[in-house]
């Protein structure tokens, strides 16, 4: 960890040393003062804008759209008007977050938007595990129930379909499409992880270290519960939450900002666990080891390798991304034959349900999706 004292953290040693000299002609009393009042006044910020978060009033009211197929504790939801001109596009989310991400509100619906430019989206959503789900690891969801969920499509649609990943379902989704080529005719990988050591690899590798102290634990419990799964991502920008709440203080309760903001925050403290095998599975074999880069992840005996892709496939790597870094991102769109690179300069969350993602993202996304099945 990075000491943050002048002597050994250079990059720090400048600005203190222009301060000296001003700091010489300050009363250290008034300075002690002025500081107190500085951090009395962040912390008074940050209350307030924690106060102002518990008591607002926003509900998300977007209602779940049908379902079309389900097994256990996932189901397949229908977005998009049928027999609409645009292609069919099953759309993977992340196992670690709930999927309405990508429905999230009003003005703020990626898969809406879709089906508006006259797709089809169908959403998987995973919802938390239930009994049997505990004991999954990727190859019972990849090949179990992400594989019949795409026959559930195919076969009401017709033939093959488009297939879109956001996060660690980008991972879901292209292992998909190298076990069933025949039935994905476009890829679409969204700030999708595969270089877990292109950037931050100690951090990886510490976060691996520390699943394997814990791992007794996880597994007499089943799960990797959402309280350590808020504490890795917390330990990604510890700083983060101050930031946000206290910045959340200074804006107008009833305005699209704060409901923009209170809808997100209510997404992410709305989390699900991690089946325990699965869990081990990311952070041991995907953090620590760097699996997937290596061509060592195995999904039902077989390496999930993209240098085998053809069918046409679009990365979206956002430049501003705090967990998944840009190089890791970037590094597998290298990796794909024939890849079409975007990199909208934007966060990880930004890019699906922020104020800059329906020009930046959702548009040049609909139109690569919607592109005839030779076009790059």
């Amino acid at each position: 960890m990075r000491s943050a004292s002048p002597g050994s953290n250079p990059p720090f040693a400048g600005p203190l040393a222009d301060l000296a000299e001003p700091l010489r002609a300050v009363d250290p009393e008034a300075f002690s003062a002025a500081l107190d009042h500085e951090l009395r006044d962040r912390a008074d910020r940050f209350l307030r804008g924690l106060e102002l978060y518990r008591h607002h009033p926003y509900r998300r009211e977007l209602p779940d759209m049908p379902a079309v197929w389900g097994e256990g504790t996932t189901t397949l939801r229908q977005y998009g008007r049928p027999g609409a001109p645009g292609p069919a596009v099953l759309v993977v989310p992340s196992l670690v977050n709930r999927a309405y991400i990508l429905d999230l509100a009003p003005g703020r619906s990626l898969l809406h938007h879709l089906a508006g430019r006259g797709l089809r989206p169908y959403l998987v959503d995973w919802a938390a595990p239930g009994p049997e789900e505990r004991g999954f690891d990727l190859t019972a969801y990849v090949a179990g129930r992400l594989e019949a969920a795409l026959d559930a499509v195919v076969a009401l649609e017709g033939g093959p379909v488009a297939v879109l990943g956001y996060c660690m379902g980008g991972d879901l989704a292209l292992a998909l499409a190298c076990r069933r080529p025949r039935d994905v005719c476009r890829l679409a990988l969204l700030a999708t992880p595969w270089d877990f050591h292109a950037e931050r690899g100690g951090q990886a590798r510490a976060i691996a270290a520390w699943f394997s102290t814990a791992e007794p634990w996880i597994a007499r419990w089943g799960d990797l519960p959402v309280d350590l799964l808020q504490m890795l991502f917390m330990a990604l920008d510890p700083a983060l939450a101050l930031r946000k709440f206290s910045s959340f203080a200074d804006l107008d309760p009833t305005g699209d900002k704060a409901h923009a903001f209170v809808a997100l925050e209510d997404w992410l403290n709305d989390g699900v666990p991690l089946a325990a095998p699965v869990a081990r599975e990311c952070l041991v074999d995907w953090y620590g080891a760097n699996a997937p880069a290596r061509r060592a992840w195995r999904v039902a005996g077989r390496v999930v390798d993209p240098a085998a892709l053809r069918m046409p496939t679009l990365v979206m790597a956002p430049q501003q991304d705090r967990i998944v870094p840009h190089a890791s991102a970037t590094a597998l769109a290298a990796a794909i034959p024939g890849a079409t690179l975007l990199s909208p300069t934007l966060g990880h969350i930004g890019m699906i349900a922020g104020g800059g993602a329906p020009a930046a993202v959702w548009a040049p996304l609909a139109g690569w999706l919607d592109s005839g099945p030779g076009d790059p």
